[in-house]
This record gives C-alpha cells, sequence and structure tokens, in this order.
C-alpha cells in the first residue's frame, strides 16, 4: 500500500514538473506557407530596430551568418524564415501582438515557408512525391535546409516550443502556386488537422488565419484565387480570413512589398487579437 502511494506521489510530481514547464503566458503562433509568408520584400532598418525581447522567434534553421541555430529561441529581429529571406507579416503581427497584450505575456513564432510552392507540399502524405516530381530545382535548395520536409520541422519545433508555452494559433499565407484549385481548401484541412493530431492539440481549437493574395484593386495577378480563400471557413469553422485590400505591393502584382507586409500583419494580429477579446489600441 505505502508502494502505491509513494508511485502515484511521483506520478504526480513528474505531471506537474511538466505541467509548470509549460508557461501559459509564453504565446505560440506557427505560420507556414509560400513567398508572401517566407518574406519577400527586403527589410529596411526600421524594422530592425526597437524589437520588443518579449517578441521572441523559434530558429527553425541554423543560420550562421546571424549567429542563430536551429531550435533556439531569439528576439525576432528579420529575418524569420531562413538566413537570408525578407520582411514577413509575421513580424508586424508579432509586434502588433505584443502592444496589445498584457506586460506579462510574451509571443514567440515559428516560420517554416518555402517560396512557389503549393500547398501539397506541407501534405505530410505527398510531401514526399512533392519534393521528388513536381518541385523544380531552385526550390528543392530551399526544401534541403529543412531536411527535405518542412512539414517535418514545422512539427519538430512546433513540439520543442509546446515544451515552454502554449500554441494559440496558425498563419498561413499560401494559394498563389494553388490559383483557381477549387480543392484548396480541402487539402488545407488536410494540413491543418495533421498539425493538431501531431501537436496533441484538439480537433478545430486552435484558430488559423489565412491571407488573402494582392488585391484585385493592386492588379495582384492571383487574385482570383482570394475568391477560393475565402471560403475556407465553410471547411474550417475554426479559420479566419485576413484580408489584403490597401496592402500595397511590388512591381510583380505578386508579391506585398514592405509597407504591405507591416499592414498585412497588423490586420493577422488585430484578427488574432478579437478572437482572444482584446481590440486593438488606437494609441499604439
Amino acid at each position: 500500500m505505502k508502494k502505491k502511494a509513494v508511485f502515484v506521489l511521483f506520478c504526480l510530481f513528474c505531471f506537474c514538473d511538466k505541467t509548470l514547464a509549460q508557461n501559459p503566458n509564453f504565446h505560440i503562433y506557427l505560420s507556414f506557407g509560400q513567398s508572401n509568408m517566407e518574406g519577400n520584400a527586403k527589410f529596411e532598418p526600421r524594422d530592425t530596430i526597437d524589437i520588443n525581447p518579449r517578441f521572441k522567434v523559434l530558429e527553425a534553421v541554423d543560420c550562421p551568418n546571424l549567429n542563430r541555430k536551429m531550435g533556439e529561441w531569439y528576439t525576432a529581429v528579420p529575418p524569420l524564415c531562413r538566413c537570408n529571406t525578407g520582411l514577413t507579416p509575421v513580424d508586424y503581427f508579432g509586434r502588433t501582438m505584443i502592444q496589445n497584450l498584457p506586460e506579462f505575456v510574451n509571443v514567440g513564432v515559428i516560420n517554416v515557408s518555402i517560396g512557389g510552392c503549393r500547398i501539397e507540399l506541407f501534405d505530410k502524405d505527398k510531401s514526399d512525391y512533392y519534393v521528388t516530381n513536381i518541385a523544380p530545382n531552385w526550390m528543392k535548395n530551399m526544401i534541403k535546409s529543412y531536411e527535405g520536409n518542412p512539414y517535418k520541422r514545422l512539427i519538430d519545433m512546433g513540439k520543442l516550443a509546446q515544451k515552454e508555452g502554449v500554441i494559440k494559433g496558425i498563419l498561413l499565407h499560401q494559394g498563389e502556386s494553388n490559383t483557381n484549385d477549387s480543392l484548396w481548401t480541402k487539402k488545407v484541412k488536410i494540413v491543418y488537422d495533421n498539425l493538431l493530431q501531431d501537436l496533441n492539440l484538439p480537433p478545430n481549437s486552435i484558430p488559423l488565419l489565412a491571407g488573402e493574395t494582392v488585391h484585385a484593386e493592386q492588379g495582384g495577378i492571383c487574385a482570383s484565387m482570394n475568391t477560393i480563400i475565402a471560403t475556407l471557413p465553410q471547411t474550417i469553422p475554426s479559420a479566419s480570413i485576413i484580408s489584403s485590400k490597401g496592402c500595397t505591393d511590388a512591381a510583380d502584382n505578386l508579391h506585398f512589398d514592405a509597407a504591405g507586409y507591416r499592414e498585412l500583419g497588423k490586420r493577422y494580429a488585430e484578427k488574432m487579437l478579437s478572437l482572444m477579446g482584446y481590440k486593438l489600441s488606437n494609441s499604439k
């Protein structure tokens, strides 16, 4: 009887120790997609200063040029995807979140994105085929930085982050390479469901924020995809759509420019804050 009591106490200690190690005030956000989430525009000096250390990035690749190692947390100074990528919506998503959340809350982001990829790259059952048979050589070089499997890297980093914080949301910007694909919403749902299952999260428990492509009013060459993106909440009830209307873009009408990324990131944050019961402060 005494041995049984000791065993129970030991189990309770292990459970409590594990629980205490996870800080409920460290909010983690996973982000993935293609070039507009990767960050196509060059970041500017203004984007590298006055960054609150409460906003952190979990490095998903080794970056000797930045003195960063995969799997370690750093203050979220761009680039936030890979070693030589640009400004991403995640930059100003995190900054805006920090500005509007209580001071005891920290925000951490993980960004695993591949320019030009279709959503199928993040389908764990199709990624190998995609890499071998569909991805062009220039894309394969980027994929190699994630050891050939960006989805697995996102999961591995997510599990690592869960040891310290709580996953609060998923940010997606993808669709340009799936333009006019009527099955896109179902393909996204497969990825979303797999992410939650592989991270031991309840089904439909985490908000998914999906951004529009460059808007038709700006001459976006993939703007027709926004009609399909708009239907995502019909397939994933926890999904919300982030408007790109008015977010300035580059000359190629495919990518946003730096100002556009800043605005789009703020819109991601505004939606997430509203889902959490916060309002965007006019003074920020």
